[in-house]
């Protein structure tokens, strides 16, 4: 069922698909309290305003969830049509540099387009990205995942052992790597650094994978178009070298992804439980108050 659905969603336009997904979004704060407190909570601590943004967040998270199967499924000149490069310049000049790339994905906007958009660059055909996946919960998924993701240009990396190695040599090699670097690791694999303000258990394999391989380090936000225009892919180079520190390395890697999500605060995934304690990690730090308003944040996208 979830395949045909999937299908389906995959042929009907951009813009029907995310304004299908922005009401459905929509529904879930009615329907699940526990959702809706931590999407209010979350805003709240990056200093954002929960009465303001929590509806458009929501509509935005549900537009997220449906326009995957449309990037992943849709023939690839498809989506060739909606893809931005808004910061071409600094991937170019990371990309000439000669070294690894690492992009870091952030669960911002239409972050799945990003890997597909890289793939599709002409770079891709000679430094293909691998990516780090997690396997999907419902084994039905998985082949649709694997086939769906994995296209030229793109690898797949499991988020384990071999994934990891699979990591190293594509760095050894010079190619491009992708990891989306929000989501909560396992005890043995993160540190609490700071995110807007409050200890977040962040995973160390980026930074550690960096230094490694010598890589350049890039934070990549993919913005959502109103009216399934397409989708704008917004690039950071990571500021300062990385030391080696892992608390350090943590913290400013979670600053460059807090600077990426205030360039268009209203589609990041605020619902999402960022700063839950894995099973066995050590107690989270106290943490200060939470950020002071955020006024002057830019508004959020228009949604249905």
């Amino acid at each position: 069922m979830l395949l045909f659905v999937f299908r389906l969603l995959s042929r009907l336009p951009l813009g029907w698909v995310q304004a299908l997904g922005g009401l459905l979004g929509r529904l879930v704060p009615l329907f699940s309290a526990a959702y809706r407190q931590r999407l209010h909570d979350n805003l709240r601590q990056a200093g954002l305003d929960p009465a303001r943004l929590a509806g458009p967040v929501a509509a935005e998270s549900g537009k997220q969830s449906l326009e995957t199967a449309w990037v992943w499924l849709r023939p690839r000149a498809d989506l060739a049509a909606k893809v931005r490069w808004a910061d071409e310049p600094v991937l170019r000049a990371a990309l000439d540099d000669g070294r690894a790339v690492i992009i870091l994905t952030p669960h911002l906007g239409c972050f799945e387009a990003i890997a597909q958009g890289y793939a599709l660059r002409p770079e891709a055909r000679t430094r293909p990205m691998t990516a780090l996946y997690r396997r999907p919960r419902k084994d039905v998924l998985l082949p649709l995942v694997q086939d769906a993701r994995a296209k030229e240009g793109l690898l797949l990396a499991p988020a384990d052992l071999r994934g990891v190695r699979m990591l190293m040599r594509a760095l050894k090699s010079r190619q491009v790597v992708g990891i989306l670097p929000d989501q909560v690791p396992a005890a043995g694999d993160g540190v609490w650094a700071p995110f807007f303000g409050k200890p977040a258990f962040t995973m160390v394999l980026p930074s550690r994978l960096a230094l490694a391989g010598d890589a350049i380090v890039l934070v990549l936000g993919a913005e959502r178009r109103p009216g399934g225009a397409g989708f704008d892919i917004h690039v950071e180079r990571l500021a300062a070298p990385l030391t080696g520190d892992a608390l350090h390395d943590a913290a400013q890697i979670n600053r460059a992804i807090e600077a990426m999500v205030l360039r268009f605060p209203g589609q990041y995934l605020w619902g999402y439980n960022r700063y839950k304690k894995p099973a066995n990690a050590p107690e989270p730090p106290v943490s200060p108050a939470p950020a002071a308003s955020a006024a002057a944040a830019p508004p959020p996208p228009a949604a249905p």
